[in-house]
């Protein structure tokens, strides 16, 4: 089992509102990941940053990409993506399509998920939700 990390979590950290270096240092006998879509997401952000904001985001998101396993978007991620898709549809539940693709890329390789909005993620059946907090020392 692992932690895959949402967006939220990374941005959280870039912006200074938590201390993701010492969270992943506390829990030395986890497995951090992230997904390729939430690589999109990040990227996305320091697409939209100009200036001195952007270099500072590109040096803190490189940095933080360098140290953790990237889970891509397979065939197999797409067809629970897809059952994903359709249980939540039957249910009249929905959430966003990355929120979507996040959990999918969690339940195939067998991960928790590590979001700030443990809301999104709590409809979706058998996925271990973790609201990441400052662990003393």
């Amino acid at each position: 089992m692992g932690i895959l990390i949402d967006a939220d979590v990374v941005i959280r950290a870039e912006r200074g509102k938590f201390d993701l270096h010492n969270w992943l240092a506390q829990q030395p006998d986890e497995r951090f990941l992230i997904a390729s879509i939430t690589i999109a997401e990040l990227w996305h952000g320091l697409e939209r940053a100009s200036g001195a904001h952007r270099s500072a985001r590109e040096r803190f998101l490189r940095a933080f990409v360098r140290n953790i396993a990237v889970v891509p978007f397979t065939e197999e991620t797409g067809y629970v993506l897809a059952r994903l898709w359709a249980d939540l549809e039957k249910a009249g539940t929905r959430i966003g399509d990355y929120d979507m693709i996040v959990a999918s890329t969690a339940l195939l390789a067998d991960c928790a998920v590590a979001s700030f909005n443990a809301r999104h993620f709590s409809v979706v059946a058998g996925l271990r939700v973790i609201v990441p907090q400052s662990l003393s020392s």
